[in-house]
């Protein structure tokens, strides 16, 4: 087995989103071929409701996927397909934008103001940039929670682990999707598959992630671990970005580890990206943007 090294740590940066949403957010925008099928990670955690009721008031999307994950709060939304609805803690919403549909995701508090949660960004191949759009709601229960001997938890959201398979479908760049917690000081190895390009980001407590290659042992009480670097140190807010591997190795902190482990498949296709809407070139950005001055952007079912 080998682990996979860090290739890089990233604090995730204050940004203004939407009509005044203050957030945090990993990675976006720029060059994001290391995160290659993902484009955006956005962690929109806030307590105070005049950083977020704001909210996300209609806007287009087209050439992408939104993975929307609440842990406090609700997130209300509607669209131009005429679907309404809420998402509250636990929950996921799944959005294939594909050619075309013009939404709204209006935030709202807990009962002490609370407004916790993720917006993941997946870039869809060519072959599908224009498919037509369609939602994945999964409500918390239907959410596989798996527990490993030591304590360690995993909700799958997406695609296969330990045995499992998470109730989001029909994805193209097949990902896997989880929120994984270790306990305080503990130690653990987690597979991700070599093809894959894989990050974890850290929402809670703190921990260390190790660096190793080549051979090793499955980590047992009384074996060592044969790293080759120093460990990197990831809390609150942190991405960490991995190099190829089989593995990804962790030890939590004192209060234990709660992340974000996220992986998938490169399209290694070109981007063509402004704001909402990311195509494969220039020619078809200019086309979606001109489709929305026209009013046309909106496809029938039929074509």
């Amino acid at each position: 087995m080998s682990l996979r090294p860090v290739r890089r740590l990233i604090e995730a940066k204050p940004t203004l989103e939407g009509a005044g949403v203050r957030l945090r957010r990993a990675f976006g925008f720029g060059n994001t071929s290391e995160f290659d099928p993902f484009l955006l990670l956005d962690d929109f955690r806030n307590d105070v409701p005049e950083d977020y009721l704001a909210g996300f008031p209609w806007h287009p999307h087209r050439g992408i996927e939104t993975i929307t994950y609440v842990l406090a709060g609700t997130v209300e939304h509607a669209d131009s397909l005429g679907n309404r609805g809420a998402i509250g803690a636990g929950d996921i919403q799944w959005m294939t934008a594909g050619r075309g549909i013009i939404h709204q995701e209006m935030p709202k508090g807990d009962q002490v103001g609370q407004m916790h949660g993720f917006q993941l960004w997946a870039n869809l191949p060519a072959s599908l940039k224009m498919t037509a759009p369609r939602y994945q709601e999964i409500k918390a229960p239907e959410i596989p929670e798996l527990t490993d001997d030591d304590g360690t938890r995993a909700r799958l959201v997406c695609g296969s682990f330990w045995g499992k398979r998470g109730p989001v479908e029909g994805i193209a760049a097949d990902p896997i999707y989880i929120d994984v917690s270790v306990p305080p000081g503990k130690r653990k190895t987690l597979p991700v598959e070599t093809t894959r390009h894989a990050f974890a980001y850290v929402f809670a407590g703190s921990g260390k992630f190790c660096n190793a290659s080549g051979p090793l042992a499955v980590p047992t009480e009384g074996v060592k671990w044969l790293e080759t670097a120093p460990p990197t140190e990831a809390g609150n807010r942190s991405l960490v970005l991995f190099d190829s591997g089989e593995n990804v190795a962790v030890q939590a902190g004192d209060e234990g580890i709660r992340f974000l482990l996220v992986s998938g498949k490169p399209l290694q296709e070109p981007v063509a990206w402004y704001g909402p809407i990311v195509m494969n070139t220039q020619v078809q950005l200019q086309q979606a943007f001109e489709e929305l001055r026209e009013g046309t952007f909106l496809k029938p079912a039929s074509s």
